[in-house]
């Protein structure tokens, strides 16, 4: 009888530190230097709870972060939305410490930048500037030092919208499966670009074959992601509010889809922001801002074609970006307008959402990535 229960302290033990090695990093648009910028929370894996391990004050408005592959560094854009600025900024994460310290900033090639992705191989920062449309790309040390810019292309064009479309907006970047290829969206020309990644390069960024897929005319390119199987890929488009899959391969987009992320009754303004599948691949999820503030839910079938299933509401206002962690198991968003953060545990037989946890007061937040350590 000691014996078991020795066992049953031990393995409880071992479940309760294993829940505990998943992180969680918010980026914000503080506008203030004085003001936490950065936060980081351990998510507790078996109830869903966040609980707060530190935060970063002195820069401002780090609105996007994106981890490095083996997690020691976050990428975050700062200074975003700042007239005339822009930076791309480095830190070093510890799990053993809980601490997050900053190494460099570097210029991020134009004005507020918005997305920032990494290559495989911890060698390649990706950066995107929303207002006047670029794409930058930096070397990084081993260190995790971000090097000055090695490439910067401008673009110009614009799509039908005289209001939200006179030029090019870049508002993601994101690498293929196999990290060959980068797709850069472009709410502003109504494209989704496309250049072949040459990693051993100095200028790692070379005209594709295909260098771009044109969209729906007035549709606004956001996000981008691929299937966890590498033959799809899915956009959600910000001024249309409609997703629209593909078939991919080499670098080539082909249309299969294209598919409402509001009901089709919905006269307001679409505003949608965000778009992730289930580590699974069985669910797609899609934010919705404006007047709905709503994650949409869909089911993939073998074709790659979505079917939707429901809605939920994220319980606040603005969800510019949500995340799922590695298990699929919770699903988390941040409201910018409102100031808050909800925590979501998904259902991984129908991919419907229910809330867990309380609610978490953090203001202008913007950003969620998630990882496990």
């Amino acid at each position: 009888m000691k014996k078991t229960t020795q066992f049953l302290i031990l393995f409880f033990a071992c479940i309760n530190l294993y829940s505990q090695n998943t992180y969680v990093f918010f980026g914000s648009f503080n506008r203030d230097k004085t003001t936490d910028a950065i936060y980081v929370y351990q998510l507790d894996t078996i109830s869903g709870k966040l609980s707060k391990i530190t935060a970063v004050k002195d820069i401002v408005s780090p609105s996007y972060l994106t981890l490095s592959p083996n997690g020691k560094f976050v990428f975050a854009c700062t200074e975003s939305k700042t007239p005339n600025g822009g930076k791309v900024s480095s830190f070093e994460f510890s799990p053993e410490n809980k601490t997050l310290t900053f190494i460099n900033s570097q210029s991020s090639g134009g004005e507020n930048p918005v997305y920032m992705t990494v290559h495989k191989n911890g060698k390649w920062l990706i950066n995107g500037n929303y207002t006047e449309g670029s794409v930058s790309v930096y070397p990084i040390t081993d260190n995790g030092i971000i090097n000055p810019i090695a490439q910067n292309f401008q673009y110009s064009e614009g799509s039908i919208d005289p209001e939200r479309q006179k030029r090019s907006h870049i508002h993601s970047t994101v690498f293929s499966p196999n990290c060959d290829y980068l797709f850069l969206p472009d709410l502003g020309s109504d494209k989704i670009r496309c250049y072949k990644f040459e990693e051993d390069k100095t200028e790692p960024l070379v005209t594709a074959e295909n260098p771009f897929t044109q969209t729906a005319l007035g549709s606004g390119p956001r996000h981008f992601t691929f299937h966890p199987n590498g033959k799809f890929a899915y956009c959600i488009e910000e001024i249309a509010g409609h997703i629209s899959a593909y078939r991919y391969e080499n670098g080539k987009l082909d249309s299969i889809q294209r598919i409402a992320a509001h009901p089709e009754d919905y006269k307001g303004n679409f505003e949608s922001s965000d778009i992730h599948i289930s580590p699974d691949g069985h669910f797609l999820y899609a934010s919705n801002r404006g007047e709905k503030n709503n994650i949409a839910i869909y089911s993939i079938g073998n074709d790659g074609k979505l079917t939707l299933i429901g809605y939920q509401s994220t319980l606040g206002n603005h969800p510019r970006v949500f995340a799922i962690d590695e298990t699929g198991k919770f699903l988390i968003v941040t409201n910018t307008i409102s100031g808050n953060v909800f925590v979501f545990k998904r259902n991984a037989k129908t991919g419907l959402l229910k809330k867990v946890g309380r609610e978490l007061k953090m203001k202008s937040v913007s950003c969620v990535k998630i990882r496990k350590y």
